[in-house]
């Protein structure tokens, strides 16, 4: 059991990290909260606030009305919310998409710019697409682009050598997955929320993310929000020092948490993605269509067949985890030097050593030394 292995002491993150991110013999995840069927003690039921924004609104970003949303706190965690996948049916379908075709594409920075030109990277669906629909069909092929690719930066990028936040490394920050976090924001006690740097991480099935802390924003007041698609991963949520014993808990596709106040400086980490159950390909919900036709104005818009063929492929063994943040307060501006202190980051790489090790770092995505 994992309490039996690890509980207070010197970097206890670090040996619940080891201990799910395992193989053999694999972790017992007994002990890992699953917000789907909530009933543990330390698991209470958040009210959240559906004035600031209307039914049709939310309905428009794909998600159910916010008095149906599931959010719950957890004890000892003041500012930590989740919501249990509060997306209309078949909306997934459409941020898996966005997430998969739009947002790699240029002007936006993803890990294989690298070592690859921005010509090479210009269209990583494009060029994986027809390789990737081979493979479908039981061939043997090289591994895509789309498969080697493990983070994009959007809106404020973050600079790898000198680890900070610039307006000058800035691209247009996607005007649909602002209003998505806008009105998650709203939701959970924050109007006005603006999405000025986003992160996408691509979770293969060997895939981890490191002990870090997201304090590379200059104005911490604001949250962090999280939406993740595809396989279910196991998350850690530390204290504010790595000797604090973790809280372990299921990411399933659609769900969402909000870091704020007290928890939006703590340690966290994703040791793992839990393997599929047998005979099971991907999440019931990601097989859903819209239920209605969608109109114009709404955000959500079908996924064609063609591009959901792709897509369902890659999650069979994938996850896909977005990460929203507002880097500046309202009226602030960068301080003179045009810098913010980075830390650690969703994405951080490691700059040092020789441009073979940057090859490696980026193949190896977000994977940091816990």
């Amino acid at each position: 059991m994992a309490a039996s292995i690890v509980e207070h002491g010197e970097d206890a993150f670090r040996k619940l990290f080891k201990f799910y991110k395992r193989r053999n013999p694999p972790p017992d995840y007994s002990e890992v909260l699953n917000f789907s069927k909530p009933c543990n003690d330390k698991v209470f039921a958040c009210e959240l606030n559906s004035t600031p924004i209307s039914e049709e609104d939310v309905s428009k970003a794909g998600l159910r009305p916010v008095k149906d949303w599931r959010a719950f706190g957890l004890h000892g965690y003041p500012g930590f919310i989740f919501i249990s996948n509060p997306f209309l049916p078949g909306s997934q379908q459409y941020w898996v998409k966005q997430c998969l075709k739009i947002y790699p594409q240029k002007p936006n920075v993803c890990n294989l710019d690298m070592h690859m030109s921005s010509v090479e990277t210009e269209n990583i669906w494009g060029k994986s697409i027809d390789v990737i629909r081979r493979k479908g069909c039981g061939k043997r092929e090289p591994k895509t682009l789309l498969e080697k690719l493990r983070w994009v930066t959007l809106g404020y990028h973050y600079d790898w050598n000198s680890k900070t936040y610039s307006p000058d490394h800035y691209t247009p920050f996607p005007k649909e997955l602002h209003s998505l976090s806008h009105k998650v924001a709203a939701a959970c006690g924050f109007p006005g929320f603006n999405a000025e740097a986003g992160i996408l991480n691509y979770y293969r099935a060997d895939s981890s993310l490191g002990i870090h802390v997201d304090e590379s924003e200059l104005d911490h007041t604001r949250p962090l929000l999280s939406f993740s698609f595809g396989q279910t991963a196991v998350f850690l949520l530390g204290g504010t020092n790595r000797e604090d014993r973790p809280t372990a808990m299921f990411m399933n596709s659609g769900d969402v948490m909000v870091m704020s106040g007290p928890s939006r400086l703590l340690y966290h980490a994703v040791p793992c993605i839990v393997p599929a159950p047998a005979g099971s390909v991907l999440p019931p919900c990601l097989g859903q269509r819209l239920e209605t036709e969608a109109q114009d104005d709404d955000i959500i818009q079908s996924v064609s067949e063609e591009d959901w063929e792709v897509c369902s492929w890659y999650l069979q063994t994938s996850r896909v985890n977005v990460t929203v943040r507002q880097v500046l307060a309202s009226g602030q501006t960068f301080p003179s030097s045009q810098a913010s202190h980075l830390s650690t980051d969703s994405c951080e790489k490691s700059e040092e050593g020789t441009q073979k090790n940057k090859k490696r770092k980026s193949e190896s995505g977000y994977e940091r030394d816990a």
